[in-house]
């Protein structure tokens, strides 16, 4: 009998991968919830998870006794518990090792080079004033970006293309990285602290780990220089939240643009949210990022390859 995948993403991906996998296997679309996710995969051998929206437990886990393996359509799997995963040599694999395929993938650092712009052009609230019949472009003063100061927190594949825009916009490149023996072109290597000093645009591209949670820190966000804009487009767990909170509050930051928010996609009880229902100073997309056709179309189907020959289809 073909084996289960249950498939977490977006529903246009799935046609293409139940016709790419034939009669190899049934690829099953669960309601993307906890409850509709522990069920689908009571049965399934392998899970293909380009959602990031559910949690994966230990207890659904164990309740999945054919569990195979896990592939991610992405390069974190933070949001996946893996000690019962361990337990059975289930492996866990994520994109962060394909390089040739992510090295062509910009839609996150896209959409990070638009929240800057659209902080340091106030972009959404001049939107909103012309659509209330309004048109005053005095309460709207842009930064010019060029001549400006970009501080790149991790300067690997996203952050790399963040220093390209930046350089194209004409702006000096700061990065920070001690994971990086080799910072991309036109980036000068500086401490965090220096970065967090000196840019006038500061734009976060790690992934979380131990080392990297709650790295910016509130000693970070009182150094930051005034005026400044942050962007996260990573992971919210590398960020004090409260102390970027604060340093909105008080006005040393300008403004701040996020993809990200701690307890996502359950975000009614998030302070930011909170803030930013009144504030056009603080931007927030849904974690869309990565959420490109294109794009997903492409990691979907390297993910599941990963799966094919894990199963040996």
């Amino acid at each position: 009998m073909a084996p289960d995948i249950v498939f977490l993403g977006p529903a246009f991906a799935y046609d293409a991968l139940q016709k790419k996998l034939g009669s190899k296997a049934q690829l099953i679309l669960p309601d993307i919830t906890r409850e509709g996710v522990a069920e689908a995969i009571t049965t399934a051998s392998a899970v293909l998870d380009a959602s990031m929206k559910t949690h994966l437990t230990n207890e659904m886990f164990a309740n999945a006794p054919g569990m195979k393996i896990v592939s991610c359509a992405t390069t974190g799997s933070d949001h996946i518990e893996r000690e019962t995963l361990s337990e059975r040599d289930v492996e866990v694999r994520t994109l962060r090792e394909d390089r040739d395929l992510l090295m062509n993938l910009t839609p996150a650092a896209e959409l990070s080079w638009a929240l800057l712009m659209a902080c340091a052009r106030k972009i959404p609230s001049a939107l909103e004033h012309v659509r209330t019949g309004s048109w005053n472009r005095e309460l709207f003063p842009g930064i010019m970006v060029k001549g400006k100061r970009l501080g790149l927190v991790g300067c690997g594949r996203i952050g790399g293309w963040m220093a390209r825009y930046g350089h194209a916009f004409g702006v000096e490149v700061l990065g920070y990285d001690p994971f990086q023996d080799v910072l991309p072109d036109h980036v000068r290597r500086v401490s965090l602290e220096e970065l967090f000093e000196t840019s006038d645009f500061i734009s976060a591209h790690v992934h979380l780990t131990d080392d990297t949670r709650e790295m910016l820190t509130e000693d970070l966000f009182n150094r930051v220089k005034p005026g400044a804009i942050f962007i996260n487009t990573s992971r919210s767990g590398i960020c004090d939240e409260n102390a970027l909170l604060h340093a909105l509050e008080s006005g040393r930051l300008a403004a701040a643009g996020l993809d990200v928010l701690n307890g996502e996609p359950n975000i009614t009880e998030s302070p930011l949210v909170e803030y930013a229902r009144t504030h056009d100073n603080l931007l927030i997309t849904p974690h869309c990022g990565g959420f490109s056709p294109d794009a997903v179309n492409l990691v979907c189907e390297r993910a599941m390859g990963k799966i094919l020959e894990k199963l040996d289809l």
